[in-house]
């Protein structure tokens, strides 16, 4: 499901593969936090490539495996290992940057919102459906993406934004050909991976301390939202309705 390696210019790869749409479970989330953070430990990692096999980047949580649990302990499991995830890309030493192609929906996006560099293919588009879910959660990470209005509409409606558009707001650095993906992503890792890794391992921790918000704090705060909507049986509901086909009336 998560799979780590590391060249011999210091990048380390790490690769999300869970078919059929690299939606995580709870143990992938936390698999891939602690490939982050393993790959930022290593003295000899002076960057990070993170992306995926498959259809797209990421399709978020597992929603069957909520609407599994007897009880409210997957969506715990799920909120905590989405936030150790996002941490982790946060809080690596060392820049992480995505490749993103097809679908970055949800869980996707606070990967995205929280890598330092992001690489895409011009097939990715960029979401949050999870008004469509029952769901809130990564606005933190879309409003690092796209402006403020538009991340709010984007909330709202479901509606997504496409590589190109993200390029323009300059959030995606460089969109190219699906086939040239990794070679474009891994590109930008080995110019980091030449300069000297005090000094990028310095500046990942400077950019940090000034960062205008806590993307952190501010998305476990979402996340109460999340889980007030599963307490309050809307959640079930709207993901039920979600799950049915349309009806004609």
């Amino acid at each position: 499901m998560i799979q780590s390696t590391v060249d011999d210019r210091g990048v380390a790869e790490i690769v999300m593969d869970n078919p059929p749409v690299n939606a995580l479970p709870v143990k992938g989330w936390f698999d891939l936090a602690a490939a982050l953070d393993a790959a930022g430990a290593d003295p000899g990692v002076r960057a990070v490539v993170l992306r995926a096999e498959g259809r797209g980047f990421n399709a978020g949580v597992d929603i069957k495996e909520l609407q599994a649990a007897r009880d409210h302990s997957a969506l715990v499991g799920v909120n905590r290992g989405c936030a150790a995830a996002f941490t982790a890309v946060y809080d690596c030493p060392v820049p992480v940057i995505v490749a993103v192609h097809g679908f970055c929906l949800g869980g996707g996006i606070g990967l995205c919102g929280n890598a330092d560099i992001i690489v895409a293919s011009d097939d990715a588009t960029f979401g949050l459906p999870e008004v469509d879910r029952g769901a809130l959660g990564a606005a933190t990470h879309l409003s690092r993406l796209v402006p403020q209005h538009k991340m709010r509409a984007m909330m709202y409606t479901s509606a997504t934004a496409t590589a190109a558009e993200l390029h323009a707001f300059g959030s995606v650095l460089r969109v190219v050909p699906r086939a040239e993906l990794r070679g474009a992503a891994l590109e930008v890792a080995h110019g980091i991976a030449a300069k000297d890794p005090n000094v990028i391992r310095a500046a990942k921790e400077s950019l940090n301390g000034i960062d205008p918000w806590d993307p952190k704090r501010s998305y476990r705060y979402e996340q109460g939202f999340t889980f007030e909507l599963n307490l309050t049986g809307v959640a079930d509901k709207v993901r039920d309705e979600f799950g049915q086909p349309p009806t004609s009336t």
